[in-house]
């Protein structure tokens, strides 16, 4: 009984963990428009794929969540070439968070000053589920999240720690909500 167990627990595991691999969530299609876009700090190609859907005028305002607190406006506007415009009128640096829990915190408190209703999230496709999880917990339940990952290539230890982490947020959540 107790092999069964075991078995059944790692089958269930490895298949998550593949599942989890090779369905990476991707972009959002050129037509999807929101209130807001939301940009978690991290990899490469998050800010710059974000400021090129604020230039196309999918939403009107995005917060930048996780920016070093060295880093001013003018020289993350010179390093994402993000025009002078766009950074007074629409870009917010979020200075608050240090990791994608205190990237939720942050972000539900721009959106509730923004009143957005609709919140592209942009963070890189590896990094998405355990974000989007981490987010829409502290999201109010009126707020549509869309899901726009970056794409990467992450390596197996990479994704192998990711799952582990969403694994470990999706437990807490649950046990959470059993109490």
């Amino acid at each position: 009984m107790f092999r069964r167990f075991t078995a059944s627990v790692v089958l269930l595991w490895a298949f998550g963990f593949l599942w989890f691999a090779v369905s990476l969530p991707g972009p959002l299609p050129a037509s999807v428009k929101t209130d807001a876009i939301i940009v978690l700090t991290g990899s490469q190609g998050r800010i710059e794929h974000a400021v090129k859907v604020l230039e196309a005028g999918k939403a009107p305002d995005m917060l930048v969540s996780g920016v070093d607190r060295e880093v001013r406006p003018r020289e993350f506007a010179h390093q994402f070439r993000v025009p002078a415009r766009l950074m007074r009128c629409c870009v917010t640096l979020g200075y608050r968070a240090y990791d994608t829990r205190s990237n939720a915190v942050e972000a539900v408190q721009w959106v509730t000053e923004h009143n957005a209703k609709s919140v592209r999230l942009v963070t890189a496709d590896w990094h998405m589920r355990r974000a989007a999880l981490e987010i829409a917990r502290e999201f109010p339940d009126d707020v549509r999240l869309e899901l726009d990952g970056v794409p990467s290539h992450p390596s197996l230890s990479t994704l192998f720690l990711e799952y582990h982490k969403l694994l470990a947020r999706a437990a807490l959540n649950l046990w959470e909500a059993l109490r």
